[in-house]
């Protein structure tokens, strides 16, 4: 199974380092900042909490998982696909804007999000501070936005799995996990400097505050006995962080951003309490 979307952070490029880094057997998955679901999808687990704060992306999965949702996700998603070019992505983009947004049902925002998506300016996924989403155009003549026989696997695997999906705060989405299961954060990264970030993909911005927060929450974990593993940028502050745990630095290649020079090799950190 592969994402559905593409997503700033994503971890396709890392999933074999990911996967040698993982604990070798676990109970329950829990997953608080799901993202486009790479490292999800690739190893598939029976029992599984999945979240994320941001509500259009769990828009998503909730209507990939009920079945006459996901039916009617698809149509709409063939009828994208016909109907797109540029007045057409502005007006779908629009929609957010309008009172009656907010009625639509679960498949339609699917479907809305998953076009801008792809057919958006480098798969990007940013709001305003109200929360509209506001990515031009990417000027593409084509969108390519359903593979079936994917999406067939996807529904299939969250329909008969115990996946639990979730559209809150970190903290509160771990709230169950007990001795033996493994929580895997890859949250909005420590940036590099102040020019560019990602954090925003929610309306409100992923803070340094947060990620102290973070640290917290993950050494309360480990001192419960989950193992714990997380992805972050390789900066002093994260180093800082989490210096009692166990760091080891991957390479990365950053696609999505929206200055080309901001794109290339990246060092990257996975953190575990466990060796």
């Amino acid at each position: 199974m592969l994402p559905v979307l593409k997503w700033a952070g994503g971890k396709r490029q890392l999933l074999k380092e990911i996967r040698d880094y993982m604990p070798k057997a676990y109970n329950t998955y829990f997953e608080p900042f799901v993202g486009a679901g790479a490292v999800l999808f690739d190893i598939a687990p029976k029992h599984a909490y999945i979240n994320d704060i941001n509500t259009d992306l769990v828009t998503v999965y909730r209507t990939l998982k009920d079945q006459d949702q996901f039916k009617k996700l698809v149509r709409l998603l063939k009828l994208h696909e016909t109907n797109h070019n540029d007045d057409y992505y502005y007006e779908i983009r629009q929609m957010d804007r309008e009172d009656s947004y907010k009625k639509l049902a679960l498949y339609e925002k699917a479907a809305r999000v998953i076009y801008l998506n792809k057919a958006g300016f480098n798969g990007l996924y940013r709001v305003n501070k109200k929360g509209y989403f506001n990515v031009p155009s990417g000027k593409k003549e084509k969108v390519k936005l359903i593979d079936l026989d994917n999406f067939n696997k996807i529904h299939n695997y969250l329909l008969n799995q115990d996946i639990q999906i979730t559209n809150i705060d970190f903290v509160d989405a771990i709230k169950s996990a007990k001795k033996g299961d493994f929580v895997y954060f890859d949250p909005p990264y420590d940036p590099w400097d102040k020019k560019e970030s990602f954090t925003a993909y929610a309306k409100d911005d992923f803070t340094r505050e947060d990620q102290i927060r973070l640290f917290e929450t993950f050494k309360n974990l480990a001192d419960k006995g989950v193992y714990v593993m997380l992805s972050n940028h390789n900066t002093d502050f994260i180093n800082s962080l989490y210096k009692d745990f166990n760091i080891y630095i991957v390479h990365a290649n950053r696609m999505i951003n929206s200055n080309p020079n901001g794109r290339g090799k990246v060092e990257e950190v996975i953190i575990t309490n466990y060796e």
